[in-house]
């Protein structure tokens, strides 16, 4: 799960980029979670204390202690997470190269702003990560796929459907049981119905018939497996499912 930190002294600015994160998240399907901080002090607080962040937001004219020095405290303890800034004025850019700052966003910001801010932001993160992904054969010829961008797998006859976060779906003629055993390495995956296979990290709830996933999508539960299923759900966040 993505862990994103937001610290500004503006508590109507703070208010205003926690929501709009919550709308990228929502729109993006992102498992994230994101917490804030009214100034940098109490962040660099809770980094003493062993907590950590993939992502910082700061900004930068904060009395005291401005966003340039926490983020210097901030490299102390991670040399690489990306940070952040947004700021009303332009005159720390040169600044913020210093602490190797991924951005530099002028406020206002916007919907638009931050979101394109995030989207380039996480491809760069998807493409430094090597992420798990599984290597098919489709009938559109061979496809990388994203174990972090498949939501389900489901066989229809001969054929198998890879349903993908962007609303794609890649189809394969191929045997269903050697593509589970494949998924399932990856830890991530349930299987709640012969047919199916349910990546967990796009789960929204699970009833005794369905299983219902973030994209508002519903895959069936076997009769009797519902009980495995929640088990297997709650295990899978206990051990802070990705």
């Amino acid at each position: 799960m993505l862990q994103i930190a937001v610290c500004d002294d503006n508590i109507d600015e703070l208010s205003n980029m926690v929501q709009l994160i919550d709308l990228y998240r929502t729109s993006r399907h992102l498992n994230c979670e994101h917490a804030v901080f009214p100034n940098g002090f109490e962040l660099i607080s809770a980094l003493e204390k062993g907590k950590r962040f993939d992502i910082y937001c700061l900004d930068i004219m904060m009395p005291g202690f401005t966003g340039i020095d926490a983020a210097k405290e901030i490299r102390t303890f991670d040399k690489t997470a990306p940070i952040l800034f947004f700021t009303s004025s332009p005159e720390f850019a040169l600044e913020s190269y210093s602490v190797k700052a991924i951005n530099y966003v002028l406020k206002p910001i916007s919907k638009e702003k931050l979101f394109f801010t995030f989207d380039e932001l996480l491809e760069q993160i998807k493409m430094e990560k090597d992420e798990d992904a599984v290597i098919i054969k489709s009938n559109e010829g061979i496809q990388k796929i994203l174990i972090s961008n498949l939501i389900f797998t489901e066989v229809i006859g001969r054929n198998v459907l890879y349903h993908l976060r962007s609303g794609k779906v890649i189809e394969c003629t191929e045997a269903f049981s050697p593509v589970c055993d494949n998924l399932m390495k990856y830890g991530c995956f349930m299987k709640p119905h012969r047919s199916y296979l349910v990546n967990m990290q796009y789960v929204d709830t699970i009833e005794n018939h369905q299983i219902t996933l973030q994209t508002l999508s519903s895959v069936p539960i076997a009769q009797g497996k519902a009980k495995e299923m929640k088990q297997q759900y709650l295990n899978y966040q206990m051990e802070g499912g990705a």
